[in-house]
């Protein structure tokens, strides 16, 4: 597993970290296979707990294909961070190019008011051996 960037974007007090890492062998270029996993941090740098409650990705491939997930929380939990706390979580996604990216937002609520807010996910990069085209920075 290659280590790439990290891509960051602060939201509020909420900075999210993600690095992306191509996955070879569970990736079979033959059949136009390319596996990522993507580590995320989630940092809660502000002063308020807050929820991850929901999650929405847009996740596009080499040839501008756009595929957008929604779904409650993150690897089945729905965290709650206190000021100085972070939560990180591993995940991963296929795709049938050799390259592309994905950004996105989670749905956070201020834990006091109910307040909800969109934290951003950073756009990041999957590239893998076989792609022929630059990075994202």
């Amino acid at each position: 597993m290659a280590r790439q960037d990290a891509f960051e974007a602060l939201t509020r007090g909420i900075r999210v970290t993600v690095r992306a890492f191509f996955l070879a062998d569970q990736s079979e270029p033959e059949i136009r296979r390319y596996v990522w996993a993507y580590r995320v941090t989630i940092a809660n740098e502000g002063i308020e707990a807050v929820q991850l409650v929901h999650r929405t990705w847009m996740i596009t491939d080499g040839l501008g294909r756009t595929q957008r997930v929604n779904g409650t929380g993150v690897v089945g939990e729905q965290p709650v961070l206190e000021p100085g706390e972070s939560f990180e979580y591993t995940s991963g996604t296929p795709l049938a190019t050799p390259s592309g990216f994905m950004r996105g937002h989670y749905h956070m609520m201020v834990r006091s008011s109910g307040e909800s807010f969109n934290a951003t996910i950073p756009a990041f990069s999957l590239d893998s051996p076989h792609a022929t085209s630059g990075r994202l920075h």
